[in-house]
């Protein structure tokens, strides 16, 4: 039996509905499903990727959805290439008629997944559609509680990333007394709190801080050992280091109406002063490899070419120094052979600012963030251990082509050269433990404050 008869060919009944879906087109609809009364059940024969419900709850063709779920209710349930259903689609949209329209005819495509894994909610809430999430969180109270397969945790999270107060209001209205689910994080450890400072929500942040459930946990930390007020400082203190806003393609997100971050933010009027911890996140990571390569590729460089040079030949005779050895093989250290245990040392000092250098260039390369306080110390005492070694090596090598009738005013050189860049070493670890025990009660101030019962009075100024 031919299912759409012999008056049309079907290729172009088909391409009438999908335009008719496209259009708005009710009476094109209705004289195609009479004149073809199975044409819709023929759509998933048919090489279009979507159905032509899917169109219709795209573009929020509301009397058309109702006359597709009319004649063919599995309509909705039914998947797009990439695994949506026409719910993803409306919801995405934010077309609030047609999403109770759909819950309707099938509640259960609420907790279908597309092939990212995300629900109809989820979309809802990355574009903040209030009158969506009212509806699916009443079809299915309990996808809110569904996580996303990805890195970004909840749909709180979503809300949070993608700068929609008012769907985290409504969500959070609906979660009031679930501490646990409140408390969840995302795969990198960050809390709501965490995220909405690294991406600066202000209004969210403010928002957030006025929740008992969440304002008493403003110290827990992330998978780097992160605060959510360690977080705040590092991207207070560098506005360029931020990461990229889903929602937008080149600067920070910052509404017109929000205030500039300013440290009051995040704590109280009667909170002390914030004290910033020694940091290294400022410090461009292209600029520490630089400087590390430079370093790596001078003390190679020493290598190749040691002070004093090499043999050019295989050398039996020479004055004082290979009787003592019996034979000076070409290509080798002249010094090697005349002044052994200074070669020695030399050879210790380089190789040790060399092999800091490439620890520092392996540290950056293995993609670490800058502002863990682990890797933040480690660079640091590898790039002092580097440049302090280079020091040394330059002046052993100074005193090794010297002749012997200045070698005691180089020496005096070297000591002068090494004790002024032992006291700065010394000057600049007694401002850093003092940064650090400065910043130390800082904190242990605020986490006092942080602890006492929260009031009512709102955070900002």
């Amino acid at each position: 039996m031919e299912i759409l008869g012999d008056e049309k060919p079907h290729e172009d009944a088909m391409r009438e509905l999908y335009e008719a879906s496209s259009n708005g087109c009710v009476s094109s609809l209705n004289t195609l499903i009479k004149k073809y009364p199975l044409i819709l059940k023929r759509v998933s024969l048919c090489r279009f990727t979507e159905t032509p419900l899917h169109i219709a709850s795209l573009l929020g063709h509301l009397e058309l959805c109702e006359i597709l779920l009319q004649n063919s209710p599995d309509l909705a349930s039914d998947m797009d290439s990439e695994g949506r259903c026409p719910l993803h689609l409306a919801s995405a949209v934010g077309h609030t008629e047609v999403v109770k329209t759909l819950l309707r005819t099938n509640p259960d495509t609420c907790l279908a997944r597309d092939k990212d894994d995300m629900l109809p909610l989820h979309f809802a809430a990355m574009r903040g559609h209030v009158g969506a999430i009212k509806e699916l969180v009443n079809a299915k109270p309990d996808s809110i509680r569904e996580m996303t397969e990805t890195d970004d945790g909840s749909v709180l999270h979503l809300c949070v990333r993608y700068n929609h107060l008012e769907a985290l209001k409504l969500l959070l209205e609906s979660l009031r007394g679930d501490h646990q689910f409140l408390s969840l994080n995302d795969r990198e450890g960050n809390s709501l709190l965490h995220l909405a400072v690294k991406h600066g929500k202000t209004k969210i942040i403010k928002y957030l801080l006025s929740l008992s459930e969440i304002s008493t946990e403003i110290n827990t930390s992330n998978m780097e050992g992160l605060t959510a007020i360690d977080v705040f400082e590092c991207y207070q203190r560098d506005p360029l280091v931020t990461h990229n806003d889903p929602t937008q393609t080149s600067t920070p997100s910052r509404t017109n109406n929000d205030p500039p971050r300013a440290p009051a933010t995040l704590v109280t009027h009667n909170d002390p002063p914030r004290v910033s911890a020694p940091s290294l996140t400022h410090i461009d990571r292209s600029q520490l490899m630089v400087a590390a390569t430079v370093i790596a590729t001078m003390t190679f460089q020493s290598v190749i070419s040691p002070p004093g040079g090499v043999w050019q030949g295989d050398t039996i005779q020479d004055g004082h120094t290979c009787p003592n050895f019996g034979f000076c093989e070409a290509g080798t250290a002249v010094v090697g052979y005349a002044w052994s245990p200074d070669f020695l040392k030399f050879v210790f000092l380089n190789s040790s600012s060399f092999f800091a250098s490439l620890c520092v260039m392996l540290l950056i390369m293995s993609g670490f963030q800058l502002e863990n306080k682990v890797v933040m110390w480690t660079l640091a005492f590898l790039m002092i251990v580097a440049a302090s070694c280079m020091l040394l090596t330059y002046m052993w090598a100074l005193g090794l082509i010297s002749p012997n009738h200045i070698y005691y005013r180089i020496r005096k050189l070297g000591y002068l050269l090494v004790g002024t860049w032992a006291f700065l070493l010394l000057l600049v670890g007694v401002i850093q433990i003092r940064r650090i025990v400065i910043w130390a009660r800082s904190r242990a101030r605020r986490n006092s404050s942080t602890n006492a019962p929260p009031t009512q009075n709102s955070p900002t100024q």
